[in-house]
């Protein structure tokens, strides 16, 4: 599966209708994104089950503001529609592929649970 240029129009839409999507937050000047960029691709390529999406901050800076993006490239992953990562700086590919495994094997009903239960501690905090 090749990358998926989100504008905002799309994004909620793209992290409700998936069970994991990755999300690169980025812009045509930013020399580290360039780097990044071809190892998204080739990942991309290896993982049919994952979204692999893109945001260009420059187009659509209500989404990097909305996401706090305060350093790019920003990669974001999403499970079962809860963020279950976040980090700035560019990842080789091993590193990308490991993290791609772990989300995988991410107990949600456990990470659903925490989340309830953070919830539940501020809501009676």
């Amino acid at each position: 599966m090749a990358t998926k240029d989100l504008s905002t129009a799309d994004f909620q839409a793209t992290i409700d209708e998936n069970d994991i999507v990755l999300v690169d937050f980025w812009a045509d000047w930013c020399g580290p994104c360039k780097m990044f960029a071809p190892t998204y691709e080739s990942v991309s390529e290896e993982h049919a089950d994952v979204v692999f999406a893109k945001v260009d901050t420059e187009a659509h800076q209500d989404l990097a503001a909305a996401f706090q993006i305060r350093s790019i490239p920003t990669l974001m992953a999403f499970r079962d529609n809860v963020m279950v990562f976040s980090q700035a700086g560019a990842l080789p590919e091993a590193a990308l592929k490991d993290l791609i495994e772990q989300i995988k094997a991410l107990d949600m009903e456990d990470v659903h649970r925490q989340i309830a239960e953070h919830e539940q501690e501020h809501a009676t905090g």
